[in-house]
């Protein structure tokens, strides 16, 4: 195999064919291919400008090898999990072209061979028969004119009777598999039979173009947009589109309510998590705290003795605030104090012997929660305990929470769904502190939870805006604030008094964390984020290129996006070497030592959207890759992969709730689409000891001015406010 597309199965193949000496060069597509399998072309010789003479097949079939030196090959190319060459020759040399009948009938001599025993015999059999389960949903797929890549997910999915799932309805494919969209069932079932404008499809489209939504942040859509956004997707007549909303309405998949003189259309699940956050915080803000009797003068001089800290007036005003009400919200950007506002709640409570438990969206948040509290800080998610077979929470309101007081960081990344299965699981006499900066982005989840508590009026807020002095030393704070009120950068640095940790600036400027470099064209600002990352910023500082520096990009795509930095970055900081074993899977390539992201939560694993690990391991024989995590390794099946990119670079919404030592972040105009105050402003302040920001100032002028925020249909700040 020379090459192989597992997204549209085209395949270049050195073959050995009776009657030519030489290995045949053919090209074309097929399902799956292993070496050592036999193949059947039928097509016609083509002379290759670049590669020569080569067989090109119209139509290219595979099948299992008979010769003992093809099932040697066959076995050893790592197909099967549990064999490779070692294995491959030891078991052909033993039992020879009987060797799949024994795996699958006499799984049990397979112990004969010196190596294997029961756990590796079970192994090897178990991977045979699931091998052959998704070589049949290849060619299914395949022969459906669709992409294999997500076989092993299907399989996973659905198991032995995959196939038969599939057939009954296609359109499941777009509900339950990553990476599969509705254009993609579709395909299946126009090849299947399904008609192109039946009910059964356009009811699909409408749930699909829901689902869409939600991804964008929208809890709704409202009726006329949605029948729109239908309508492109399935070009079918209004009246089709007009017959499916009221079944899938009258049969409950969708559910339509009136919201402010609009009437919004909403799934299910989203709808009941606004009611019931709602509810539940109305009942939090009408309630008040059930802590033992607080003098509070007495108890912030008491803290201010234990801490040596003396609180500002502001957060003097803001403990008592905490200590009054059962619910609270307090927000502010960095350097405000929250941290410390938090620490002094935790130290008057504890003294209480009140039981309190920390918790942030993502595992680099809570670890960060927990070093600037000594209070051990969880995600939500395993706060919450995942329950992994049905797929949500075993800490609900039949089995709450074991606490006091319930502390959320970071809660402008908590989405609707989340907020309401953290606040079911608020014990009845808790209290909630939800602590976050309302200017950064909004969750990547539905819904705009902490601006919508805010706005609502229900809860008590605490807007902390004084940048204490030790803050104010730094250029990172101080450039966020500025961006935040509107103002750009002061991209002249000003003396200050005292030397900053970090050193000289970067460029030879003056000491500086913070540093803008102009760079006219998207090829400079490239070629000098590259330079920063792998030579400037390391020799300077002493940080690890991989390990400490994250590259923040603002969008997806383009030759200053993710996926083309990724690629770049790879290559400079971690080129491919001989003597190692890569994966290639949809659409990335692999190697140990690559800086990689999760995105997409996966509770098998316990591992959640926008954790950051590091490959360690590839094993072929296994066919796996190792990932740690923290101190934690998690290993992935070859087909798991899609839900793992690299992450030498990361779009801003993905680095909310993280900080890293250093962050490059690439500004142009082709990025325009995205360039919102928020998202810069977000982005600068990942950063701990160190920013740079690479691109054009029009650029820059641009983000800085324009403060137009994501419009969301929701109705979760109606229902708060009472309205709906």
């Amino acid at each position: 195999m020379t090459f192989f597309n597992e997204e549209n199965g085209w395949a270049v193949l050195k073959v050995k064919a009776t009657g030519h000496r030489d290995l045949v060069a053919v090209v074309g597509s097929l399902a799956s291919v292993s070496a050592g399998e036999w193949i059947t072309a039928e097509g016609h010789w083509v002379h290759d400008r670049e590669f020569g003479r080569q067989f090109r097949a119209d139509m290219l079939n595979s099948t299992a090898p008979t010769t003992r030196e093809g099932i040697e090959k066959y076995l050893g190319s790592g197909m099967v999990k549990g064999i490779g060459s070692v294995y491959a020759r030891k078991l052909v040399a033993k039992f020879g072209e009987k060797i799949f009948d024994i795996i699958e009938q006499e799984s049990a001599r397979l112990e004969d061979v010196d190596g294997i025993g029961p756990k590796r015999r079970r192994r090897i059999k178990d991977a045979w028969a699931e091998q052959k389960v998704i070589r049949k949903i290849m060619v299914f797929l395949h022969s459906n004119g669709v992409s294999t890549s997500r076989a092993v997910r299907i399989y996973k999915t659905y198991g032995d009777d995959a196939i038969e799932k599939v057939r009954t309805d296609p359109y499941r494919l777009a509900r339950d598999i990553h990476g599969i969209g509705f254009k993609t069932a579709d395909q299946i079932a126009q090849k299947i039979g399904i008609p192109f404008d039946s009910l059964i499809r356009a009811c699909a489209g409408l749930s699909h173009v829901l689902q869409e939504a939600t991804g964008k942040g929208h809890c709704a859509l409202p009726v006329e947009l949605l029948k729109e956004e239908a309508g492109k997707l399935l070009l079918v007549k209004e009246e089709i589109v007009n017959a499916a909303l009221e079944r899938t309405l009258s049969g409950g998949e969708l559910v339509q309510e009136r919201i402010a003189d609009q009437e919004l259309i909403f799934l299910p699940l989203l709808k009941r998590a606004e009611e019931g956050i709602a509810a539940r915080i109305h009942t939090l803000a009408d309630s008040p705290p059930n802590y033992p009797p607080i003098d509070v003068d007495k108890a912030v001089a008491w803290c201010e003795g234990r801490t040596g800290k003396k609180p500002a007036p502001s957060q003097q005003a803001a403990i008592k605030q905490a200590l009054s009400n059962r619910v609270l919200i307090l927000t502010g950007g960095p350097g405000v104090g929250k941290t410390t506002l938090v620490n002094a709640i935790l130290l008057i409570l504890r003294a209480k012997k009140l039981r309190c438990l920390l918790c942030a969206p993502t595992g680099r948040a809570a670890k960060r929660l927990s070093e600037a509290t000594g209070v051990e800080a969880k995600t939500i998610h395993r706060l919450l305990e995942v329950n992994p077979a049905a797929g949500g929470f075993t800490r609900n309101e039949a089995r709450p929470l074991e606490c006091d007081l319930l502390v959320v960081d970071e809660t402008s990344m908590v989405d609707v769904v989340l907020m309401n299965h953290l606040l079911r699981a608020l014990p009845p006499n808790a209290s909630l502190l939800l602590v976050g900066d309302v200017d950064q982005l909004p969750s990547i989840g539905p819904g705009l939870v902490l601006a919508n508590l805010i706005d609502s009026g229900v809860v008590p807020v605490v807007r902390l805006t004084e940048v204490f002095r030790q803050a104010a030393h730094s250029r990172i704070i101080t450039t966020a604030h500025r961006i935040k009120e509107g103002l750009m950068p002061e991209l002249v640095v000003p003396p200050h008094p005292g030397p900053l940790p970090m050193g000289e600036g970067v460029d030879g400027a003056a000491e500086s964390d913070f540093h803008f470099i102009d760079r006219a064209e998207p090829e400079q600002i490239a070629a000098t984020v590259l330079n920063m990352v792998k030579h400037r910023i390391p020799a300077k500082f002493g940080l690890d290129p991989i390990r400490d520096i994250q590259v923040l990009c603002p969008m997806n795509r383009g030759s200053l996006g993710v996926r083309e930095l990724n690629v770049k970055l790879q290559g400079e900081l971690n080129p491919a070497r001989p003597e190692e074993t890569v994966v290639e899977k949809f659409g990335w390539q692999f190697r140990p030592r690559d800086k990689v992201i999760q995105t997409e939560n996966n509770y098998d694993k316990d591992v959640f959207n926008g954790d950051i690990g590091q490959i360690v391991k590839i094993d072929p024989v296994e066919s796996e890759l190792t990932i740690r995590f923290d101190q934690r390794e998690v290993v992935y099946d070859y087909g798991e992969l899609d839900e793992v990119s690299l992450a030498y670079a990361i779009t801003i919404h993905k680095s909310q709730g993280s900080e890293f030592p250093a962050v490059v972040i690439p500004l142009a105009m082709q990025q325009f689409m995205l360039l919102q105050r928020n998202l810069v402003y977000t982005g600068i302040t990942r950063g701990k000891n160190l920013v740079v920001l690479v691109g054009q100032k029009k650029a820059l002028a641009m983000t800085v001015s324009n403060n137009r925020t994501e419009n969301r249909f929701s109705g979760l700040l109606a229902r708060l406010k009472g309205l709906q």
